[in-house]
């Protein structure tokens, strides 16, 4: 059984992962302007991440033959990872990076309903209490009716891109409650290797079959595709590591500081940027789902 962290250790953890997620997500826009497909960029994270897992695990002797229904179970949660990492890359390719991000940061309220759902018990009053309280602060961050058209105008600007991140919370919030299920035994670099291995199959084939395999066209292309993929497959490594000790539907709401290093970051390096309300409804966001995490 995988020995349990400390609260302190388990945030402390989480909140490097959450920022590594964010330069993930920066990278994936510079390759994304520079002629990478959103199929593309998941397709050469997903696999290069697989087949670094692979020669280490062998390196290290490590069991790589798990029983039938336990590989039939990472394969389903693969699959789900697979749909996650499009729609969020889609979001990311269509609306400012931090924007997407807080959309696709609403995935521990789901998750904490969908494991009160199955029966895992009642979310605690204080996570029942920040719910709302962060929808306030989406609202604000996303500046639904700030603009002169109103929410008309401002859902025909941004709604596809909050639509595909809504999408990717509501998938990943699958994925991590059927990984503490399912595979919460198993060697977190193991289930990464199996759920990145299904998710470079699904993306790169649907991806040939309808030609949309695009590859950058410029050099900062190929190192923001380089990048999101070193990226990327440290933080999921470690999540999946570091996610079952804790209790997911508890702790996942650490990652919520994502969204704040994304827009820091995507300030910095890509120049975006967002207005004093939509700032103070990204940290609203940020601290009714974080503050109920650190005070337990």
């Amino acid at each position: 059984m995988a020995s349990q962290l400390s609260p302190r250790a388990g945030v402390l953890a989480l909140l490097a992962i959450a920022v590594t997620f964010a330069s993930n997500h920066v990278a994936a826009r510079v390759a994304f302007d520079h002629g990478a497909s959103v199929a593309a960029a998941v397709t050469v994270r997903s696999g290069v991440t697989a087949v670094a897992l692979y020669f280490w695990l062998r390196a290290i002797g490590a069991m790589l033959a798990p029983p039938s229904p336990t590989l039939a179970r990472a394969a389903a949660i693969g699959a789900l990872v697979a749909l996650q990492s499009f729609c969020l890359y889609s979001a990311v390719a269509r609306i400012p990076v931090a924007l997407a991000l807080l959309a696709f940061n609403t995935f521990p309220m789901l998750l904490a309903l969908l494991s009160w759902a199955s029966g895992a018990g009642r979310p605690a009053a204080r996570t029942l209490v920040a719910m709302p309280v962060a929808l306030v602060g989406l609202a604000l961050a996303l500046d639904v009716f700030g603009q002169a058209a109103g929410f008309a105008g401002r859902w025909a600007e941004i709604g596809a891109g909050v639509t595909w991140a809504l999408a990717a919370a509501l998938a990943f919030a699958f994925v991590l409650l059927l990984t503490g299920r399912w595979l919460k035994e198993m060697d977190g670099r193991l289930r990464t290797l199996l759920t990145m291995g299904v998710t470079a199959l699904i993306v790169g084939a649907a991806g040939a079959a309808s030609g949309g395999l695009a590859f950058p066209s410029e050099p900062a292309g190929w190192t923001g595709l380089a990048l999101l993929t070193v990226f990327y497959g440290s933080a999921i490594t470690a999540l999946f590591v570091v996610l079952p000790r804790l209790g997911a539907a508890n702790f996942a709401v650490v990652l919520n500081i994502e969204p704040i290093a994304a827009l820091t970051l995507a300030w910095l390096l890509l120049g975006q940027a967002v207005t004093p309300l939509q700032l103070l409804g990204a940290l609203i966001v940020i601290g009714a789902i974080t503050v109920p995490a650190l005070r337990r």
